[in-house]
């Protein structure tokens, strides 16, 4: 009878092993070899670079056009895209109307 209720508890004992295991649950064990620790070496950052002031652009006279100042070109891409295709709509109309009026032109002859 002793021996049964051993059996027993050994075998809920593996039940609830099989439990934890199931349930992600992580038991190592670590054998550690004490080593040197060695930090990385300090970030060096380059300085910055120095910082260059432009002339200021000339004063406008009466009478004369303002100078305009621009700055790396065409810096609204929406505006850019939008003109690009609006060009591209017009020479795609352009191109066809001609090849409809070169049809139209072959119809009237008769060829």
């Amino acid at each position: 009878m002793n021996s049964k209720l051993v059996g027993a508890a050994l075998g809920l004992a593996a039940l609830a092993a099989s439990a934890a295991a199931s349930a992600h649950v992580d038991i190592g064990v670590g054998v550690g070899i004490p080593v040197g620790i060695y930090a990385p070496a300090e970030p060096v950052y380059a300085p910055p670079p120095p910082v260059v002031y432009a002339p200021p652009p000339p004063p406008v006279m009466y009478g004369q056009p303002p100078v305009a100042v621009v700055y790396g070109g065409d810096d609204d891409w929406r505006a850019r895209e939008w003109r690009e295709r609006r060009e591209w709509r017009e020479r795609e109309w352009r191109r066809h109307e001609w090849r409809e009026h070169e049809w139209r032109e072959r119809e009237w002859r008769g060829y």
